[in-house]
């Protein structure tokens, strides 16, 4: 065994993998046990083309969406999401985002990965939505960006974490009814002055943590469509459904 290999053994002895979610004791880094595996609830199946979110579908249906998708236009052309946002998906987004456990954000990419794979084509950019720059500077990280950057990595694809900005602090949309959301955010991103030329042209993937109503996404993804991006699609760890 190398001098490298030893040392890495080592390390292992004395701080053996964990569980992103539990802490128990796991075969690799960055894992989820099996109990924790078991109660993450991953999508799959029939699902909305514009947020990931599972849908009732008959053999032959080209296009499957959602009611909420039906109900307010998306600007973007598909989309996807890795977790439905209940149970352990819940307590990991929660812990990434308002925890500090940037370790998370590793293998929530590397989920999101497979659900951004559908949406590539040639010329891809990944874009996170970002955050306004007091909030930045309370949490210290933009966990959107870090998921962006993982997943980007998996995806051997270019990332521009600040593409785009968020010049005006909106605060919190929480107790808000959807149509206060969608007014709420109504322009509340921009192309960057100079990085946003970036996404002329391109086929962007824009990520975020959570997607509740869309009105994030919505006006992050005009922004990037302000910045004469080709198309737009979306991908987040987690969707929020009506019935989780």
């Amino acid at each position: 065994m190398t001098k490298v290999g030893k040392f890495q053994t080592a390390l292992q002895w004395v701080f053996p993998p964990r569980c992103v979610a539990c802490g128990g004791l796991v075969e690799s880094d960055f894992g989820l046990c099996g109990s924790c595996w078991a109660q993450t609830p991953f999508l799959g199946g029939p699902q909305c083309d514009f947020c990931g979110v599972p849908v009732l579908a008959e053999i032959g249906d080209d296009t499957l969406i959602c009611d909420d998708c039906q109900s307010f236009e998306r600007p973007w052309h598909a989309g996807g999401a890795a977790l439905a946002y209940d149970g352990v998906a819940r307590k990991l987004v929660l812990a990434l985002k308002h925890g500090d456990r940037q370790d998370i954000a590793r293998p929530a990419a590397r989920w999101m990965a497979a659900a951004a794979k559908p949406l590539l084509c040639g010329d891809t950019l990944v874009v996170p939505v970002p955050l306004h720059w007091s909030r930045l500077l309370k949490r210290r990280y933009n966990q959107a960006a870090l998921l962006g950057q993982h997943m980007a990595q998996y995806l051997d694809i270019p990332f521009c974490p600040d593409a785009l900005v968020r010049p005006k602090g909106g605060g919190s949309t929480e107790g808000l009814s959807t149509q206060e959301r969608f007014e709420k955010l109504s322009g509340a991103f921009e192309p960057h002055r100079k990085r946003g030329a970036r996404m002329a042209g391109r086929h962007v993937i824009l990520v975020d943590d959570v997607m509740t109503s869309g009105a994030t996404l919505t006006s992050a993804a005009q922004a990037c469509l302000r910045a004469d991006a080709k198309e737009v699609c979306v991908v987040t760890l987690a969707r929020v459904a009506k019935d989780a």
